[in-house]
């Protein structure tokens, strides 16, 4: 019985890492060619006043965009990362932020949380096989 559930449950987290990762490359693609001027003005981070988004390095503008992500998922969370992205972005409205400038980090950071999901599911999986 264990065996007919690992033999769905393989291709099917397979399926879903490589979807995931696909959906990841789009939206970041889509954000950083088309709208991340558009996303920086419309949500304004504390950061940005310090310096300009081009002077940071990868790893900042990582943390900016995933709390752009932590504000609109997550709008009224007061817990661990979250509640920190809520407390500097205080004055933006998850509510009021248009889909336009949602959809891109949204599909970037929920592919990336998803697909390292999956990525454990299947590395479990191949693990549980090989024996």
């Amino acid at each position: 019985m264990f065996d007919a559930f690992l033999f769905y449950a393989l291709p099917f987290s397979f399926t879903l890492l490589v979807a995931c990762a696909l959906a990841s490359i789009v939206s970041l693609a889509v954000l950083v060619l088309f709208r991340l001027r558009e996303t920086n003005q419309a949500l304004r981070h504390p950061y940005l006043d310090q310096r300009p988004w081009e002077r940071y390095p990868l790893s900042i503008k990582a943390a900016i965009l995933l709390d752009y992500f932590l504000r609109l998922a997550f709008p009224k969370s007061g817990f661990w990362i979250a509640g920190q992205a809520n407390h500097l972005l205080r004055h933006v409205r998850p509510a009021d932020v248009p889909t336009r400038i949602k959809w891109p980090l949204v599909g970037l950071w929920a592919g990336c949380f998803v697909g390292l999901a999956a990525m454990v599911v299947l590395w479990i999986i191949v693990l549980i096989t090989l024996e």
